[in-house]
């Protein structure tokens, strides 16, 4: 194949150390141990997609069989072993993919080839790929040839996901965790690429390349790859081209849009949607983005332009730190609720643009507030089934502006408060408070899944953390919520935890009540009895009111 008509990805693949970028620590590590003659029997490299992986793998495999060593280790004019290697035709050093090849049979065929020596290089070498994707008995099989190989044979791994893989074997490999690469690095990277294709492409068009690839040096050369194909000769890609040709908008876009959601403005928010959405921008990128903004907008105060990782350019970093200090932090969180509900609910919705069009809709007409009650309370509907009936009596009737303007707030009326108060408010202030209430308000229900179905994780002032078994009431958390707000005038965040939580109330009545029968079983008055009644059988134990066991 001619170079020129590869692909960047391909065209521009390292083939030495000093190529790799962004891996300055592995590369002279690798080097130093072939160097030193002190070479693992295994190497395993894990990381994101894209990072250099599987090139690294060849490069030590080269490393290893360069005619030429280690110290001259061929750049330009490769010796035989190492153009073999790059073409993927050496004899002694075979590439296996394990996402087609996963199982044992697989790995015993390449242990029966293992027992032969290299025949024309230094060592003989397996370089397999997705290694995470073989089966547990191919790992299995794997175990002893890996612990103790041959002196001429190496393996070498790469992975993704390093956590599908047996400890057993990782702790047979030296690992070695190839970073992101950073965004600065990466700019100019592609930037030289860029100059050596000769491609008219813009500082900010660059800049985008780099914040989609996400730290990807193969991602960002096959947007680089589109990007110049996409060009009009003689004529430079901007940032507004390659916006559309990636699919991305202006962050300005978002931020007017912000802004104008703040104040309530609902014909000029969704006018400026449209135009975002007629660009082509997927409805979950945006909301990815809106996420990202609300980020940015609640730290920007302890953010630099350049961790933004080219997301903003300088006017839109300080109109975001202008504009937050004029935010209450309350709203932010609100906002992030609500996208990240909006985010599960598009998988729901037939039409994902009028999903999107609602939700906007939503933020403009909730209320601001620095009241970490009412903050709870919004979270907690969110999570609940009724979501559209307690929003509600959540939202006032008009459009609020969000920014803390000193002018509009002398001017404006005290908001009448519709919810009903508790007459005597109730003070919970342990699982137990309320468990106890419950019994006293008669409602035995309530009473019946907290001590039966309910596994408390944590208990805090207005909030409360639990996990549950199959048998609890669907509408537990409703119900709930509503008599704890009845009794205590307050609203409490009532969420669900993967932990398993402290034992049920009954649960530990049976416990102690075992336990207390075990304790009789050893005493000298149930061995007396025993003795006198043999087939006598103890069922319970009754304490008095002093902590004696009745007669």
């Amino acid at each position: 194949m001619n170079n020129n008509s590869k692909v960047l990805a391909l065209k521009y693949r390292p083939q030495t150390f000093d190529d790799l970028i962004g891996q300055e620590v592995v590369a002279e590590t690798i080097t130093n141990s072939i160097k030193a003659e002190k070479i693992p029997n295994a190497y395993l490299f894990t990381g994101i997609r894209g990072i250099g992986k599987t090139t690294t793998a060849r490069i030590v495999a080269k490393a290893l069989n360069c005619s030429n060593g280690i110290d001259n280790l061929c750049k330009e004019n490769f010796c035989e072993s190492c153009k073999s290697i790059i073409e993927s035709s050496h004899i002694d050093v075979l590439e296996m993919d394990a996402a087609s090849k996963t199982g044992v049979d697989d790995v015993r065929d390449l242990i029966e080839f293992s027992r032969y020596g290299p025949t024309s290089a230094k060592y003989k070498i397996f370089i397999i790929d997705e290694v995470h994707m073989l089966s547990k008995q191919a790992f299995n099989a794997l175990l002893k040839t890996l612990e103790e190989p041959p002196e001429y044979l190496k393996f070498i791994f790469a992975t993704t996901e390093i956590k599908k893989i047996p400890i057993t074997v990782v702790s047979r490999c030296q690992r070695f965790d190839l970073s992101r690469i950073k965004s600065s690095e990466l700019l100019e990277f592609i930037k030289k690429i860029k100059d050596k294709e000769n491609g008219k492409i813009s500082n900010d068009a660059l800049k985008l390349i780099v914040k989609i690839s996400e730290g990807s040096v193969r991602d960002s050369l096959s947007l680089l790859d589109r990007a110049l194909l996409s060009l009009d000769e003689g004529k430079e890609l901007d940032l507004n081209s390659a916006q559309k040709i990636f699919g991305y908008f202006d962050k300005s876009q978002l931020i007017d849009l912000f802004e104008l959601i703040l104040k309530g403005e609902e014909t000029k928010v969704i006018s400026i949607y449209r135009k975002i959405y007629d660009q082509g921008v997927e409805p979950k990128v945006f909301i990815n983005d809106f996420l990202e903004l609300l980020y940015y907008f609640k730290n920007i105060n302890s953010l630099t332009l350049a961790s933004t990782n080219f997301s903003l350019n300088d006017e839109e970093f300080s109109k975001i730190k202008n504009l937050s200090n004029q935010i209450d932090s309350g709203v932010l969180i609100l906002f992030w609720q609500f996208a990240i509900s909006s985010l599960e609910e598009i998988d729901i919705v037939s039409n994902q643009h009028l999903s999107i069009e609602m939700f906007l809709i939503r933020l403009m007409h909730l209320s601001s507030t620095k009241s970490e009650n009412k903050i709870g309370n919004v979270e907690a509907n969110l999570k609940s089934e009724n979501f559209v009936k307690n929003t509600e009596t959540e939202l006032t009737s008009k459009t609020i502006n969000q920014i803390k303007n000193v002018a509009q707030e002398e001017k404006t009326k005290p908001e009448v408060h519709t919810e009903i108060k508790a007459e005597h408010k109730i003070n919970i202030n342990a699982f137990e408070d309320l468990i106890e209430i419950c019994s006293k308000k008669k409602e035995i229900k309530l009473k019946y899944e907290l001590e039966k179905n309910v596994n408390l994780v944590k208990f805090e002032k207005n909030r409360i953390e639990i996990s549950f078994n199959e048998s609890l009431d669907k509408d537990f958390v409703k119900d709930l919520s509503s008599k704890l707000f009845e009794w205590t005038g307050e609203r409490w965040i009532i969420t669900f935890s993967k932990l398993k939580g402290q034992m049920s109330v009954k649960d530990k009545e049976k416990n102690g009540k075992k336990q207390l029968i075990d304790e009789m079983k050893n005493s000298e008055i149930f061995k007396s009895v025993m003795d006198k009644f043999p087939d006598a059988e103890l069922i319970d134990v009754n304490l008095n009111k002093d902590g004696v066991d009745s007669d």
